[in-house]
């Protein structure tokens, strides 16, 4: 019976290739099979950053991990999806998931870790995540000295958002999508909205940077966040 394969969670940054660790890269090029998140209908975007430093003779398996699901019904579908590369796994074939970001900052890789990493001898390499590229790509410095910087997702309800934001010293407002006016408004209404900066696909051939009240609504995609940056400068 052959040994089992090695799982490997890899960060390949928020979408510059140039991006990618050194350990990302020597591991891609090694494995005999990548998988990859990937929505139904639109190419992946960890296999958009990373396909330049393929070898053209990998094996490569996309699965799909649907969000907004109930817990109950995710679990079910997740399940499923992270079959294939339990079966590479178990035929001992080393298998590199790739994942945007960081796989452990609000990353896919976190779902299929918690499914396999038990059965399978499994490393995660850090990534670049939003978090660092975007403060970078609009120019800002973000914290100094002892500021208190707060990560809020965006779907939270007003209130939390709100009790959140009258508390810290610098905020990053992540996953905006079909939540960015609830956001802006709360922003105008706590007198943020002269601090806050609009960034989306940060680091990206198609990188945009909008004044927060020219941003159009409908147009905010899911990988696009907003900046509050401390207000200390030493």
């Amino acid at each position: 019976m052959s040994a089992k394969g090695r799982l490997y969670g890899v960060g390949v940054g928020p979408g510059d290739p140039e991006l990618l660790t050194i350990k990302a890269l020597r591991l891609i090029q090694s494995v005999p099979v990548i998988a990859y998140q990937s929505a139904t209908d639109k190419e992946s975007i960890a296999r958009a950053i990373a396909s330049c430093y393929f070898t053209g003779t990998q094996i490569e398996v996309p699965f799909h991990l649907p969000r907004a699901l109930e817990p109950e019904k995710a679990k079910e579908i997740y399940d499923k999806e992270v079959e294939p590369i339990a079966q590479h796994l178990a035929a001992g074939r080393d298998v590199v998931v790739l994942c945007e970001g960081d796989p452990f900052f609000y990353g896919s890789f976190m779902y299929v870790f918690t499914r396999l990493s038990e059965q399978y001898q499994t490393e995660v390499v850090p990534g670049v995540s939003s978090l660092m590229a975007c403060p970078v790509s609009l120019g800002v410095p973000f914290t100094y000295y002892n500021d208190i910087l707060t990560v809020l997702p965006a779907p939270l309800p007003a209130e939390e958002l709100t009790t959140q934001l009258l508390t810290t010293d610098a905020a990053a407002i992540m996953k905006l999508g079909r939540h960015f006016t609830k956001v802006r408004d709360i922003l105008h209404q706590l007198g943020l909205a002269s601090r806050a900066l609009y960034i989306e696909r940060a680091t990206m051939a198609q990188q945009r940077i909008v004044p927060l009240d020219e941003v159009n609504p409908a147009e905010v995609p899911y990988f696009a966040m907003i900046v509050i940056p401390s207000k200390n400068r030493l």
